[in-house]
């Protein structure tokens, strides 16, 4: 059992096939690749890492609501969800510790219906259009 704060990173659908669905928008690294980049910068900060992926959003509300008050912040990449789900937003609505969101691809620059995020308003803080390494940037941020 450890005394460090935990970070937790929560990641959406589709996100376990990073690396192969469309690498010219999200690259070539791995969700696996990512977790390693997000434990190792956790650990020299001095915080565990909860790093969890879901297709199913009931999944994805339980988490939240699982760490909503022991987190000491929460990295949020909702794929799909970001611009489709009030239960997901309302659900982050209620956590006690910071959210950053995140997104690999500039989502902005995207379709248009990806310009829309129910998550945005309840983040402290949004990064986007960073690749993977938006992730070590959320961490970063929660760090300090």
């Amino acid at each position: 059992m450890t005394n460090r704060p935990t970070v937790v990173v929560l990641n959406g659908p589709n996100l376990n096939l990073l690396g192969e669905r469309q690498p010219e928008i999200y690259g070539h690294e791995t969700l696996a690749d990512v977790e390693e980049m997000c434990r190792v910068r956790a650990d020299e900060l001095g915080m565990d890492l909860d790093f969890r992926q879901t297709n199913h959003e009931g999944v994805f509300i339980d988490a939240i609501h699982e760490v909503r008050r022991s987190a000491i912040g929460l990295v949020v990449n909702a794929g799909g969800w970001t611009h489709t789900s009030v239960a997901i937003r309302d659900a982050l609505a209620a956590v006690v510790a910071p959210v950053v969101e995140v997104h690999i691809s500039d989502v902005h620059a995207r379709e248009d219906f990806r310009r829309f995020s129910y998550i945005s308003d309840v983040a402290e803080s949004v990064i986007v259009g960073r690749g993977v390494r938006g992730y070590v940037e959320a961490i970063d941020a929660l760090g300090r």
